[in-house]
């Protein structure tokens, strides 16, 4: 019978692997505090995510690993969350408070980039993250809709209080410019916007800052890159080769900021027949598989197209919280816990992260 110490229950919990990143859990510093006492082991495993269900199974996988090696009487596992904060850059002024800030992103209108950032936010917070929603897209802000949230936000010692739903605090020019009043401004106002959604609205302690920003390449995303750490960019984007196009640019565009890209969301993928359940591309496949290949990047998710997101957009219910056992909702889930480790592993490695196929052999779901 060998015996145990512990090298041989490291070596074991080698086997164990983040499905998200790839990588196992004593390379990515996840196993703490060994002890190894007459045949009992007991560990604490710390992850630098949200306490998402899909980080849980890494305590079963681990015990499971450790109740094989011979000699084992029991395996005590203590799960610690230790979410990254995001690291200062020279001429660039943090938002106090804030841990690390997302940005969402798309080269275009009309892909479901604010669905994306709505049910992300929601997502993370489901997960006991303390998030909040910035609102940059100042020509047509939707996320107070989408939220059922309409009215104006206090102020408080010169500063904005944001509104609060399902758990996240959002800010949004919406609330501030409610009706159908247009917005005409020039980039110097923009980026002045921009500031004071960071820097003057009181966002207390936040693990993650989703920000959803307008279509494009334009003024509001080099705001946002010129004055703020910001951890990375999500490119959300549909199958068709018109959307694609676009986010290339966007790709590109983040790059000259040197803003790391965390991965690519395909929003739309296909279409489950409610009679049949068979799955119809509508708009094309493997469009944002592809894409996220030729970038050496990651596809984070691929989300179903269905009615009832866009019901539930329009009603201020987003589908992770009207319907959380559906595929769309499951995707959004796994989407936000793919994020939420992208940006561990690169507060882990400290540089570009590494590619990994984020879809199954059959591409329609994700690995756990």
């Amino acid at each position: 019978m060998g015996v145990i110490n512990t090298e041989s229950v490291l070596a074991a919990l080698s086997t164990v692997r983040d499905s998200a990143t790839g990588r196992d859990i004593v390379d990515l510093n996840f196993v703490r505090n060994t002890t190894v006492d007459a045949g009992r082991i007991s560990l604490v495993l710390v992850i630098n995510t949200p306490a998402s269900p899909f980080k849980l199974q890494l305590q079963e996988a681990a015990r499971s690993a450790l109740t094989k090696l011979p000699g084992v009487n029991s395996v005590e596992i203590n799960l610690e969350v230790e979410i990254p904060k995001a690291s200062g850059v020279e001429g660039k002024q943090s938002v106090p408070g804030v841990g690390n800030i997302i940005a969402v992103s798309s080269g275009k209108g009309g892909v479901g980039k604010s669905t994306v950032a709505v049910n992300t936010a929601v997502a993370l917070a489901q997960f006991g993250a303390r998030v909040g929603l910035l609102d940059t897209d100042v020509y047509g802000p939707n996320v107070p809709i989408m939220v059922g949230l309409s009215q104006e936000p206090l102020v408080k010692a010169q500063r904005l209080l944001p509104l609060e739903a399902y758990g996240i605090k959002v800010m949004s020019l919406g609330f501030l410019n409610p009706g159908d009043r247009p917005v005409v401004w020039r980039g110097p106002m923009l980026h002045t916007a921009v500031r004071q959604f960071l820097y003057d609205v009181d966002w207390g302690e936040l693990d993650y800052l989703i920000v959803d920003m307008p279509p494009g390449t334009g003024d509001a995303q080099l705001s946002l890159a010129q004055l703020v750490p910001v951890q990375g960019a999500v490119l959300v984007t549909t199958p068709q080769a018109v959307a694609l196009g676009d986010v290339r640019k966007a790709f590109r565009m983040f790059e000259q900021v040197h803003i790391p890209i965390l991965g690519i969301v395909e929003n739309m993928s296909y279409f489950i027949c409610p009679s049949c359940s068979e799955k119809h591309h509508i708009f094309g496949s493997r469009g944002g598989e592809e894409l996220a290949q030729s970038f050496n990047s990651n596809l984070l998710g691929r989300i179903p197209f269905s009615i009832d997101i866009r019901e539930g957009g329009d009603a201020g219910v987003p589908i992770v919280s009207a319907a959380a056992d559906s595929p769309q909702a499951l995707a959004f889930l796994q989407i936000a816990d793919n994020i939420a480790s992208q940006v561990g592993l690169l507060a882990i490695t400290g540089r570009g992260l590494p590619v990994m196929d984020m879809s199954d052999s059959r591409g329609d779901r994700f690995v756990v």
